[in-house]
């Protein structure tokens, strides 16, 4: 099957209402992420139809769990999951935060070709990020382990918002939350064309 083919199938076997449009962007923005791939190394993943299932599907999988209605997306690499969210909620606001330039610019660009209005892209380390917005959730993909994902970032949180954190097994990480940070719920996922353990732990402070 080609990109399109698995991505179609893929959205059927989530469940998830994805207009053709919107499906149409996704396949634009892999068609990018793989251009600017020989260049700038942004993803280990190389085949298209690998890229459809660990990064599209896999961002697409977390949205039944989310809430509205201002995200930040932390160490957001080449834009997952934030991208994809913002595709599909576009009366939502992300903001995509990575340290790495070469990233951030991809994003934006990114962004751009994709006529996303509502993603905002920054470049700094998140405990050097100047800024007084705060949000109602905060999502993480491959940026640090739960303890230091929600130390690093609580100042960024609304009082009544909560951390989401996409995980393979996160039990050890679990065990070591900070004071005050607690495990509301560990969400299996089930994956299109992924065999490894794909969850969503969401956490809250009290």
């Amino acid at each position: 099957m080609n990109p399109e083919q698995v991505l179609a199938k893929g959205i059927t076997q989530l469940g998830i209402a994805v207009a053709p449009e919107v499906q149409q962007k996704m396949l634009v923005y892999l068609a990018l992420l793989q251009k600017w791939n020989k260049v700038y190394s942004l993803t280990a993943i190389r085949q298209p139809e690998q890229m459809v299932n660990l990064h599209l599907l896999d961002s697409l999988a977390v949205l039944p769990y989310l809430w509205p209605s201002r995200w930040l997306d932390v160490g957001c690499g080449a834009g997952l999951p934030g991208l994809v969210l913002a595709l599909m909620r576009p009366e939502w606001a992300f903001t995509l935060l990575d340290s790495n330039s070469k990233k951030t610019s991809f994003v934006q660009q990114a962004a751009i070709e994709l006529g996303l209005s509502n993603v905002c892209v920054c470049c700094a380390r998140v405990e050097d990020w100047k800024t007084e917005e705060k949000f109602d959730g905060i999502i993480s993909r491959a940026f640090a382990e739960v303890a230091k994902f929600t130390s690093l970032t609580r100042r960024l949180l609304k009082q009544e918002g909560s951390w989401v954190a996409m995980k393979g097994a996160p039990d050890r990480e679990l065990e070591q939350l900070p004071t005050g940070i607690v495990m509301e719920r560990v969400i299996p996922l089930q994956v299109p064309n992924v065999d490894a353990a794909r969850c969503l732990v969401l956490i809250k402070a009290i």
